[in-house]
């Protein structure tokens, strides 16, 4: 099944819920930044939960990055999605190796590190972007954005996000799901939804026995009559191109460029979320100084 997000309410009117499978796109991170299984587990969770907060935003051009700075070995987790919920991201250190819990299962808080804080950036094309941070409550990513909607945006929220790992270190199964209790809801529903999350267990095995996220949210809500309101795919998409990286270096300026051409007489330019390699000789690196003095 390829990769898929639904978007739900219950009938009554007093849970919303978003849910992802991201197999392929999980996988598709491993293969360009060649994560070890931690760091995919910890990328993965990561991306599953920025698609699905992107998924939310309204408005052609918006973005969502969610930063986790965890004070752990594996450095910063950083994706950032598209209001389709396409996403794409990166870990500073893709080939960090740690031992197994005593559960035997991969060591994501220890790798992500509980001493730091994870950052929300919501850009609506508005004067200044919206940022919310919050202090990590442990590092394993889904209780961290459920706490960041009770501390930044006051909704009460329930995460899950799983990825399990294959022995040749490929992804089986990627996903998770958000379900946000609307205004107005009593304890009584938040019992249910509780008791539903508690009975559904682990997202990693929920979406090994059955990838469809649909499936998934009506397994966790299956106390509630679920209404799907939207089905979309989902990538991972990466929006870098010859033309961005061009502008990235005019931004530089012409003393920079200049000391560029002198150290190095060409530039190679890497995608920090797809590795793609732009290449700039000293001839093109000539014609952007001679662009920028041209226009002082």
């Amino acid at each position: 099944m390829s990769d898929r997000i639904v978007r739900a309410i219950t009938s009554d009117g007093m849970v919303q819920a978003a849910a992802i499978s991201s197999r392929e796109l999980t996988e598709r991170a491993r293969q360009i930044h060649q994560t070890l299984p931690v760091a995919t587990a910890a990328l993965g969770r990561t991306l599953a939960g920025a698609s699905m907060m992107g998924n939310a935003l309204k408005g052609q051009g918006a973005s969502l990055t969610l930063q986790i700075k965890g004070g752990g070995p594996l450095g910063t987790i950083l994706a950032v999605a598209d209001p389709d919920g396409n996403v794409r991201g990166y870990v500073t250190e893709p080939q960090l190796d740690l031992p197994l819990r005593p559960d035997g299962k991969l060591d994501v808080g220890g790798a992500v590190g509980a001493e730091g804080s994870m950052t929300v950036i919501k850009d609506l094309h508005m004067k200044e972007p919206y940022v919310g941070t919050v202090q990590l409550l442990g590092g394993e990513i889904a209780e961290d954005i459920a706490g960041y909607f009770v501390e930044s945006e006051q909704i009460p929220t329930a995460c899950g996000l799983g990825v399990l790992i294959e022995r040749d270190q490929s992804v089986r199964a990627a996903g998770g799901y958000l379900i946000q209790l609307m205004p107005g809801a009593g304890e009584d529903v938040i019992t249910r939804v509780e008791g539903g999350v508690l009975a559904a267990g682990n997202v990693s095995a929920i979406l090994d026995k059955d990838p469809d996220p649909e499936q998934m949210l009506r397994t966790v809500l299956s106390d509630f009559e679920v209404k799907i309101l939207e089905s979309n795919p989902v990538e991972y998409r990466c929006y870098c191109s010859r033309d961005r990286v061009e502008r990235a270096l005019i931004s530089l300026g012409v003393e920079e460029l200049q000391q560029i051409l002198q150290e190095q007489s060409s530039c190679q330019m890497t995608c920090q979320f797809c590795d793609a390699v732009y290449e700039f000789s000293s001839q093109q690196l000539q014609q952007l100084i001679d662009g920028l003095q041209e226009k002082i």
